[in-house]
């Protein structure tokens, strides 16, 4: 990654990791946001080199060679509109958006002929938000997805593949918009909705009293960013309810059984929910060595 221009528009904690990362691979970054503040943090880091507010962004998106999104779902396809005559011929984009299906193809259809969005879900971040919280290391032991279509170019695909290396991820994979949507409606956003569900079904004051570390694993992610993953379960929301009918589904079988005081079904069912993890934890570590 060194010597290209890169520019991050919306310099949160993901876009505040890429910068980290990014420049101490020795890229040259700028990014655009609205807040003056995660720009000048971002500089007094040596994250960036310059930095611009939106009224200010043609100036350093000429310049860009790869042009990172940084953005909310439903703010890109605005953003490109309004910018995209600032772009650099021949100019690459990437994002980190939590949904493709919604996005890529939109994408695709009104970018300039001679500008080239791939699209990556970088699967890593904490429980809050900013670029104050930035920390590349939190992409080392993640997985980067990659997206392409049938209108990317076998460059743009070997790029994403050097970004993910760059970046540090533990390990890299390609499948289409589909795929994505359907397997993070369930590793994601599923789990996103039970801790929700879990952490609003019981407001005893004295819960914290009480819990264990079950309970405090389960509900980490319940910490939750309400404008980001309510855009992202509205644009995945048919996926998400099949997988929250599937889960309904198991769960009602937990209930039966305590009805029936079937112990040999609840037996079975958590000699194979062990069994799957033990098979998730191998096939992830196996993964992660060939990466």
């Amino acid at each position: 990654m060194k010597q290209r221009e890169f520019c991050i528009v919306g310099l949160g904690l993901l876009g505040g990791s890429y910068a980290m990362a990014l420049s101490r691979a020795g890229g040259r970054v700028t990014a655009v946001d609205v807040r003056r503040e995660a720009l000048e943090y971002a500089k007094e880091q040596g994250w960036i080199q310059a930095g611009a507010l939106p009224e200010d962004a043609p100036a350093l998106l000429h310049d860009a060679q790869v042009i990172v999104l940084g953005l909310y779902p439903q703010d890109i396809m605005p953003w490109i509109m309004q910018y995209q005559q600032h772009f650099r011929p021949g100019v690459l984009l990437t994002d980190v958006c939590g949904v493709k299906r919604a996005v890529v193809s939109r994408v695709q259809e009104i970018l300039r002929p001679d500008a080239e969005l791939i699209a990556c879900h970088p699967m890593a971040g904490k429980e809050v938000s900013g670029v104050e919280y930035a920390d590349c290391a939190i992409f080392r032991p993640a997985n980067f997805l990659i997206t392409p279509t049938e209108k990317n170019t076998p460059e743009a695909i070997q790029f994403a593949h050097e970004l993910g290396k760059t970046l540090g991820f533990a390990r890299i994979t390609e499948l289409s918009c589909e795929k994505h949507d359907e397997m993070i409606g369930y590793v994601s956003q599923l789990t996103h909705a039970i801790a929700v569900a879990l952490m609003n079904a019981n407001d005893d004051p004295e819960l914290p009293l009480t819990t264990g570390d079950s309970f405090r694993d389960l509900t980490r992610i319940a910490k939750i960013n309400d404008k980001l993953w309510s855009e992202l379960f509205l644009e995945n929301s048919d996926l998400l309810i099949q997988e929250i009918d599937r889960f309904s589904q198991e769960l009602q079988k937990i209930r039966t059984a305590l009805q029936q005081e079937d112990k040999e079904t609840l037996c079975t069912m958590f000699r194979a929910s062990t069994e799957r993890r033990r098979l998730f934890d191998r096939t992830e570590a196996l993964k992660t060595q060939k990466s």
